[in-house]
């Protein structure tokens, strides 16, 4: 399974301890040049970090078609662009963003998209997690994660509640 990640995602999950889920959900996560440097390089000392740097089972890929990028560069943050058009590339199963406009173009463009939210219910679905979700989503909400508790209410009609 071919799954890419936005730097947001990355973060928010490192800032409750839990970007480890990924790798137990998905075993690989591929990312672009420009999320590294935006969470490893200069995000250097905050969260999401150190974690992204030494996790052996994230791979960096550089994106081939630049053209695709920079025009989506119009619309929406570099990290953002790059993730879309490497999980383009790569013909991705799934890709993870969070902000509004850049899961709305990859969904355009045929991509299959969840969030960090997202991640959290699957992984509490399937025991990866034992926490209470509605505590790691106040946690998220307290580190500065923002996100609709009608987010919140159609994850749950979707997932069961988890």
């Amino acid at each position: 399974m071919i799954v890419v990640s936005d730097s947001g995602p990355l973060i928010a999950l490192a800032k409750i301890g839990k970007l480890n889920v990924l790798m137990e959900l998905f075993g690989q996560i591929t990312i672009p040049r420009a999320v590294w440097i935006e969470v490893v390089e200069r995000g250097k000392g905050k969260p999401g970090s150190d974690e992204v740097k030494n996790a052996n089972w994230i791979k960096v890929i550089e994106v081939e078609d630049k053209l695709s990028v920079e025009i989506l560069r119009k619309e929406i943050e570099i990290g953002e662009a790059e993730a879309i058009v490497l999980a383009k590339e790569l013909n991705a199963n799934l890709i993870i963003l969070d902000e509004k406009i850049p899961r709305i173009i990859a969904k355009s463009l045929g991509l299959t998209v969840v969030g960090s939210l997202a991640i959290l219910f699957i992984a509490k679905k399937r025991g990866i997690i034992g926490e209470d979700l509605d505590l790691l989503i106040n946690e998220l909400r307290t580190k500065g994660v923002r996100f609709s508790d009608k987010v919140i209410e159609e994850l749950r009609r979707m997932c069961g509640s988890a």
